[in-house]
């Protein structure tokens, strides 16, 4: 009786202490550095990457360059974020390394609601990312696979003039920007998946062959037939490309029209792909040209940060904005 009364105990514990690590909130929590990994420059030289974990769920946290937001060895501004969108945020910024870097570590020290942590990066080699790895750390592969048309995916192209803007409170800012992509890996969810799986049954209507099993919804697969070559350029709905602004840097008050998508990954819905329900970017338009207005309530100096993503890997141009 006694040792059935104590495994109980431990069951709850276990119990309490798993929903507590569960709890999700909206505001109120600090912002965590993480160390994604490096990759290699054609010209021997290292990226090293990093995102980060803002804990909260709707809560956005400003952290100026300083003692609390900085890189070390080197200056402290190395082109990290001072505006931390919520959630998880993975392969955000890159801090370019010499080819003798070594066996030296890269450390970002970040202090938010009173709680200092930091990031250390090294060129360990279980931290080499490539394309694949990125693509399985956004959510956009299932375990396991891969083809050589998701081998040979390439990160969208985005074309936006980055040069320093100045505006108005009040008055809306312009950007334009014109996004194009190889349009691989094929839409995890919504119409061009769908679209995908009738193209399919229609080859197998045409080959007398087994039409494939309709793909549950959140679930990536990869036919080979379907996917377009690497070397063809498309935009626009038939794609899973996507496109969203957002504030990089900045602490004032900033509006998007239209409203931008939510850019972080909601972890209770699963993948941080453009293509999962809560990610609901809008889609490029046919002619690739994207515009929004943004307007900013506070002055200051604001990057703004646009981002073209195929759901696998990121593209991102920054506009510095001085607002007056």
């Amino acid at each position: 009786m006694k040792r059935f009364v104590f495994s109980a105990v431990i069951v709850v514990l276990a119990y309490q202490t798993a929903s507590t690590q569960m709890l999700s909130y909206s505001r109120g929590q600090n912002v965590s550095p993480a160390f994604e990994g490096w990759e290699k420059n054609d010209d021997g030289s290292f990226n090293m990457m990093f995102g980060y974990m803002n804990r909260n769920w709707e809560e956005e946290v400003d952290v100026p360059i300083g003692p609390d937001n900085n890189i070390s060895p080197g200056v402290p501004d190395q082109g990290q974020p001072t505006h931390f969108q919520p959630r998880r945020n993975r392969f955000v910024f890159k801090v370019r390394v010499p080819a003798d870097w070594g066996k030296k570590e890269l450390v970002w020290t970040l202090t938010t609601k009173g709680k200092t942590e930091r990031a250390f990066a090294s060129l360990r080699e279980d931290s080499l990312v490539d394309n694949i790895v990125q693509a399985s750390e956004q959510g956009a592969l299932g375990a396991g696979v891969s083809s050589p048309a998701i081998r040979a995916n390439v990160a969208p192209e985005i074309t936006i003039d980055t040069g320093e803007r100045r505006a108005q409170i009040g008055k809306p800012l312009t950007l334009v920007a014109i996004a194009k992509d190889d349009g691989v890996p094929r839409p995890r969810f919504g119409p061009d998946s769908r679209e995908a799986e009738r193209a399919a049954a229609a080859r197998a209507r045409a080959t007398n062959s087994t039409p494939p099993a309709p793909v549950p919804r959140g679930t990536m697969t990869f036919d080979p037939a379907a996917q377009r070559p690497p070397s063809a350029i498309t935009v626009g709905s038939q794609t899973g490309l996507r496109h969203s602004c957002f504030v990089y840097r900045g602490a004032g008050r900033v509006e998007f029209t239209p409203r931008q998508a939510k850019v972080w990954e909601d972890t209770r819905a699963g993948a941080n792909s453009p293509w999962a329900p809560r990610w609901m970017a809008p889609a490029v338009p046919a002619d690739g040209k994207y515009q929004v207005n943004v307007t900013f309530a506070d002055p200051g100096q604001y990057t703004i940060r646009c981002m073209a993503s195929d759901g696998a890997l990121n593209t991102y141009k920054d506009i510095v904005v001085n607002v007056k």
